[in-house]
């Protein structure tokens, strides 16, 4: 299957071509994301540089979200900050770089490596870089904590949007492993015959909104390991790492409406999620019961 770009905007984020719609049905319907942008080097990365020179990107969104059944977005989740063009960042971290499709952008980042932090949680004065008028800080969190975050957008020339629908969906069931659709038996033959497997989980967020205030919402992110267990018909799935962001139009990092992690997922509707406290590095496992929808390709 190939990639589409289904949206493109222009530098003031006006769509150019393509649809919305469009692009939340995909994303719904499990597909691959990746975001193309272009700015110039002495605009965006070292402003004391005197290269002028146009860089291309483009960034896997290796987890994604459908928010209220019509939002989407998606979210950087193993990405360490790079150094162009020499290398890494001066610190260890993530950077949970996060876009939506309205091209508001922002960055959640955990640091690794220990440094003892001598800030407080709260909200922060704004963290726009100097000389970036391209560089509009809408609001920043936790600053001098150890998991900083900012919403902003930047003025790329360009986003675009590329999907990749290549996935299959085989098996929905509800909380309590009802099957609402497909088959275990479908998921079982396409596990036993190689395929990988992604999963949508709804409700995944909800304790990061006030209690009853969290907008419907499906996490989408591909799985690793997976175990059938032939004889119970159960099914059950590690997740690659993913990031959890409080539900919302637009998506927004904000002090506490955050965090990260993976999953363990059964085909009965059990989850257990392993949580990472950004803020300390500590984990500590979650069970829950959610709906999932699992795909094939």
């Amino acid at each position: 299957m190939a990639w589409q770009c289904v949206v493109e905007l222009d530098a003031q984020r006006q769509l150019v071509s393509g649809s919305m719609a469009e692009l939340a049905r995909a994303v719904g319907n499990g597909a691959d994301l990746r975001v193309g942008t272009e700015f110039i080097h002495n605009e965006h990365i070292d402003v004391t540089s005197d290269s002028a020179e146009r860089i291309r990107e483009v960034a896997e969104f290796a987890v994604t979200y459908l928010v209220d059944g019509r939002w989407a977005a998606g979210i950087m989740s193993l990405r360490q900050p790079v150094n162009l063009p020499i290398g890494f960042g001066e610190r260890p971290s993530m950077s949970f770089f996060m876009y939506n499709q309205s091209g508001r952008q922002a960055i959640a980042r955990p640091y690794l490596d220990g440094v003892v932090p001598t800030g407080i949680r709260g909200p922060a004065p704004l963290d726009t870089p100097e000389c970036m008028p391209k560089y509009h800080t809408h609001d920043s969190w936790d600053a001098g904590t150890n998991a900083p975050s900012s919403n902003f957008t930047y003025d790329f020339d360009v986003f675009r949007y590329f999907v990749r629908d290549k996935w299959r969906m085989v098996l929905s069931h509800d909380e309590q492993g009802e099957v609402e659709s497909g088959s275990i038996d479908e998921l079982g033959e396409a596990f036993s015959s190689g395929k990988s497997i992604k999963v949508g989980v709804s409700g995944l967020c909800d304790d990061l909104a006030e209690e009853g205030k969290a907008l419907p919402h499906e996490v989408f992110v591909e799985t690793g390991s997976g175990y059938y267990y032939l004889e119970q018909k159960l099914f059950i799935a590690g997740s690659h790492p993913l990031v959890r962001v409080k539900p919302a139009v637009p998506m927004s990092y904000e002090s506490g409406g955050w965090d990260f992690g993976c999953l363990v997922l059964r085909s009965d509707g059990r989850v257990v999620y392993r949580r990472c406290d950004p803020y300390t590095l500590e984990f500590k496992d979650y069970e829950k019961k959610c709906a999932v929808r699992w795909f094939v390709t």
